[in-house]
């Protein structure tokens, strides 16, 4: 049995059926030059009558562009990305464009591959969770005319592009002063480090100045911690300071070591909900109660915050919006080419919730 394919419809098909000229027709199928808005419409009519279909690649070859973008992430697992990246996807598609995703687990070696493969794939921009502050060498390249660049959740001083956060450290000295509020002095912060940090990381587990963390998000919140400390009087703000290496070392191990401490912490402030998670794992496997034994704060409103027992206390982020506000900076900048970089800082909130308690 023989089966007959239809063919499919051309811009000369398009051309003849709207009653005007190819060239007119592929002006108006492509979005560019000059086009009646009367005839436009008859093109867009003809084009869906016939169920015409764009040729990408031609074009691309026309404009110059594909209509994607590539995201490169951290950690999809973790819900602050998933939803970052449901934001970028969201403001995406109603901009015009596809997005092509790429995971790195916090691995420079592998952002830097990913980043080649999506250029390789010439998409119009980037957005990106850099897995190091300092070694950003990789996307510097690309700010010449290259592959525009807009920064996602952490920002690269040494690097002229876009880049959208929230304070991180203000928002992490409010959390850590409402713990000293209710009474505490001896707070830890459990986070985690990229898994690549460079030359410039922390020589210890403990951490050292804030601007040499390998991503600038833990190093500011770090700073926080420390500054609500040092306003309320404590001489040693890294005694109860705990970063560990992402994928190497697990928050539940680095809170167990606080915990076992002589003159233990009253409360921790994890530094993202998947570190909480560890921490409450921890404090669980001790036979401790939160709040009644210690206190826990987290930074991230996972779902999960809300449905546990306690109710943990957390900084909330405007996750959905800091990807779809990436977004809209990049397609800005696609479209419109030069301009000075802008950082663009989105607003924290603190939710209290039950597992805050003042210390025994």
């Amino acid at each position: 049995m023989t089966s007959h394919r239809r063919r499919a419809a051309t811009i000369p098909d398009v051309a003849r059926e709207a009653g005007v000229s190819r060239s007119t027709a592929s002006r108006a199928l492509a979005g560019y030059g000059p086009v009646s808005p009367e005839a436009r419409e008859r093109v867009r009519l003809a084009a869906e009558k016939l169920g015409y279909r764009a040729n990408q690649l031609a074009r691309s070859m026309i404009t110059g562009r594909t209509q994607t973008l590539g995201a490169v992430v951290a950690d999809i697992q973790n819900p602050f990305f998933a939803g970052v990246t449901r934001g970028i996807t969201d403001a995406a598609h109603a901009a015009g464009y596809q997005v092509l995703l790429a995971n790195t687990d916090e691995d420079l070696r592998a952002e830097r591959a990913a980043v080649k493969t999506l250029c390789d794939k010439h998409v119009d921009g980037l957005v990106v969770a850099p897995a190091s502050t300092s070694e950003v060498g990789h996307l510097a390249t690309l700010l010449d005319g290259v592959c525009p660049v807009v920064l996602l959740d952490r920002r690269a001083p040494s690097l002229p592009t876009d880049a959208v956060t929230v304070d991180n450290q203000g928002a992490s000295e409010d959390a850590v002063r409402r713990l000293i509020a209710a009474g505490h002095r001896r707070i830890a912060l459990v986070s985690l480090a990229g898994g690549d940090p460079g030359p410039g990381a922390a020589a210890d587990e403990r951490g050292t100045a804030p601007g040499t963390f390998p991503i600038s998000t833990g190093g500011e919140r770090i700073a926080g911690y420390r500054a609500a400390l040092r306003a309320a009087g404590v001489e040693d703000t890294d005694a109860y300071l705990r970063v560990g290496t992402f994928h190497r070392q697990d928050p539940a191990a680095l809170t167990e070591e606080l915990l076992s401490l002589p003159e233990p912490p009253t409360a921790v402030f994890a530094t993202d909900s998947m570190i909480a998670l560890g921490v409450l794992s921890a404090v669980g496997a001790r036979g401790l109660r939160v709040p009644d034994d210690i206190s826990v704060v987290a930074f991230d409103d996972a779902d999960w915050t809300r449905v546990v027992r306690p109710r943990l206390s957390v900084v909330a982020q405007p996750v959905q919006e800091l990807g779809a506000e990436a977004v809209r900076a990049l397609v800005t900048r696609i479209e419109t080419g030069t301009r000075p970089p802008r950082h663009i800082t989105l607003d924290t909130s603190f939710i209290a919730r039950d597992s805050i308690a003042p210390p025994r």
